[in-house]
């Protein structure tokens, strides 16, 4: 079972890569009701008849109640919450559940306008967070070795690439993230996600040392050679990588900072440190002022954000208290969609 996010609580507002991830499958069941307790009650149960599958759990932001939908990858089927449908969404079936539902919901029309109020303000929090973020990248940028970055990344792509030949195919890419911002915090699934990958790179640096042109750049090449690739974007930034993976070299590399700062611990495992291999000697004490007080005045930005998420979901938890269900209900829903689903 993999547990992943394509969706985010970002500096650009809410953000949704889940097009990418179900661009391959045939089935799409968009389940449509105002409760995210109810969608989530009836994923949760797809999850646990299917446990046996190749089964890929999306996360959600709003909080660690909820989720987002969950992907039967063997069967070709995707449920999905309404919060992610886009209009190009191709094939998508939209399910009504209230049509299975007795009492009907009752908005707290009072409780939603503070949710989106205060989830608005966790937005421009971010927003401003990461434009602070951009002076800290600039003390770095203008002490970076950029061949050197260079020569590191070449260095890896001719370690990972080597004695492979090139597919005469077109490689597939999917977008995700591997955490997010959310009324809990700043989550993520680091651990989950690499501990069944046989290599793993450690990216280590600093603001604008170019851990993401790195990645991407070592991505590239790996679609170049006909490989599919999982490329995770940053939940702050969005047009920054967090995370590579290409599981048919069986290696992934990420942004091993804080807020998800992770250490080796067994074999396969290895630090690559941007800011010692390409970054001028002692640049960090030579601007250490400077850092800290941009740095102080960044986080104190997305702590700001982060209290706005944790009050629009005392609202949300609001919001759902309106809605009432029974366990034959669900079950009813749950039986229909999996009647749905080619064996």
């Amino acid at each position: 079972m993999k547990t992943y996010y394509v969706s985010g609580n970002t500096a650009e507002g809410f953000v949704t890569y889940l097009d990418s991830n179900v661009e391959n499958i045939k089935q799409i069941i968009v389940l449509k009701h105002p409760s995210n307790t109810l969608k989530t009650t009836i994923i949760n149960r797809l999850i646990v008849a299917y446990k046996d599958n190749e089964i890929e759990v999306l996360k959600s932001p709003l909080s660690n109640n909820y989720l987002d939908g969950v992907i039967i990858r063997d069967k070709s089927i995707a449920i999905i919450n309404n919060r992610l449908s886009t209009p190009d969404l191709a094939g998508a079936i939209e399910l009504d559940l209230s049509l299975f539902i007795k009492d009907k919901p009752n908005v707290n029309k009072e409780a939603t306008e503070k949710f989106n109020l205060y989830t608005e303000k966790a937005y421009e929090n971010f927003k401003t967070g990461l434009s602070v973020h951009d002076d800290l990248e600039e003390i770095y940028i203008t002490e970076m070795n950029f061949k050197a970055a260079d020569k590191l990344a070449d260095s890896l792509i001719q370690k990972l690439l080597h004695n492979k030949r090139k597919q005469n195919r077109n490689a597939f890419t999917s977008h995700r993230l591997f955490g997010t911002n959310t009324a809990d915090g700043v989550v993520n699934e680091v651990p989950h996600i690499i501990e069944q990958i046989k290599n793993v790179y450690y990216i280590k640096g600093r603001a604008g040392t170019g851990k993401s042109t790195f990645m991407k750049k070592v991505a590239t090449a790996c679609t170049q050679f006909g490989y599919d690739v999982e490329l995770y974007h940053c939940s702050f930034d969005p047009n920054s990588l967090d995370m590579v993976i290409v599981r048919d070299l069986e290696f992934c590399m990420f942004d091993s900072t804080d807020p998800h700062e992770f250490f080796p611990s067994r074999e396969g495992e290895e630090i690559i440190d941007l800011y010692e291999e390409a970054v001028t000697p002692g640049t960090d004490e030579k601007f250490e002022k400077q850092i800290n007080e941009i740095n102080n005045n960044y986080k104190a930005f997305m702590k700001k954000g982060v209290k706005d998420l944790k009050e629009a979901g005392i609202y949300l938890e609001k919001m759902e208290k309106n809605v009432v269900f029974t366990e034959k209900e669900t079950d009813n829903i749950t039986a229909f969609i999996k009647e749905q689903i080619v064996q």
